[in-house]
């Protein structure tokens, strides 16, 4: 599957909304015993490719299909993420591996390919692959249709929120098209390029289509909240980041910590 979003946020603006969103929504997720779990967080420097390389644990029990929990082993809804930003290229791998259980091993893997680009999603072919079998799948943002009733958010609501900062929004239903005839609006577009492999039999067809789902669902969501944040993090600089980054790996190991705690008991 390959997922285009455009956004009316400039394609350097991105880089400082993306980061600022994925500390929020890790924050957000944690809690009772799951969540997410900052590893490392560094800069990497390798085959002359310069970015920051982060390693996550996510913790997934009550967050797959009932079927799944009902056969998967203790400790298998642990999905270790390995993220190389170099933006304006990404690239994420998800697997399921750790010291104490490997049951899926090598059986199951999600590798996300990412480039931002400072179009509205007109090119064809950006990793200049061969995408004749690849699905095609545009999201709107500000397309309320696609959103399940539970998960809707008036405040993450591109279609009736106001920037207040820079007066971008809210979206309406041709807000594309207006943005692309308008070249002086800022914009830009994220390739996103997902390749699932989950081999376990009887589940292998059923599982790959719903982490496709999964993966735009949580594409739509992330950049709804993305937009709809822009007066929080509009005026941040990379380093203001880093210390926030810094700050919310120190939160969520203090939260990780005392759930652990209360785990075992006294």
């Amino acid at each position: 599957m390959v997922a285009l979003e455009e956004l009316p946020i400039s394609w350097t603006q991105y880089q400082v909304g993306q980061l600022y969103t994925v500390a929020e929504a890790s924050k957000n997720e944690t809690g009772g015993g799951e969540g997410v779990e900052v590893l490392v967080n560094e800069p990497y420097e390798k085959d002359g490719e310069k970015g920051q390389y982060t390693h996550k644990v996510y913790h997934l029990q009550s967050k797959v299909p009932q079927f799944v929990r009902m056969i998967a082993p203790k400790g298998s809804l642990e999905v270790h993420e390995k993220a190389w930003n170099a933006y304006p290229y990404c690239r994420t791998s998800k697997s399921q591996c750790t010291h104490t259980n490997t049951y899926m091993k090598e059986k199951f893997m999600i590798k996300i390919e990412t480039w931002h680009k400072p179009d509205m999603g007109d090119q064809e072919n950006v990793s200049h692959d061969k995408w004749d079998t690849v699905e095609v799948v545009n999201i709107d943002i500000a397309d309320n249709s696609s959103i399940n009733q539970k998960d809707y958010k008036a405040e993450q609501d591109p279609a009736i929120f106001q920037s207040k900062k820079t007066e971008r929004g809210p979206l309406g239903p041709n807000w594309q098209k207006e943005l692309a005839n308008n070249p002086k609006c800022p914009h830009m577009c994220a390739y996103k390029l997902v390749t699932i492999e989950f081999k376990w039999l009887g589940l292998q067809n059923k599982m790959e289509s719903f982490i496709q789902r999964v993966e735009k669902r949580l594409f739509t969501h992330f950049h709804r909240q993305l937009f709809c944040s822009i007066d929080d993090w509009i005026e941040l600089t990379m380093d203001d980041i880093r210390r926030m980054e810094e700050e919310t790996k120190n939160e969520l190991d203090k939260v990780n910590k005392d759930n652990l705690i209360n785990e075992v008991g006294p």
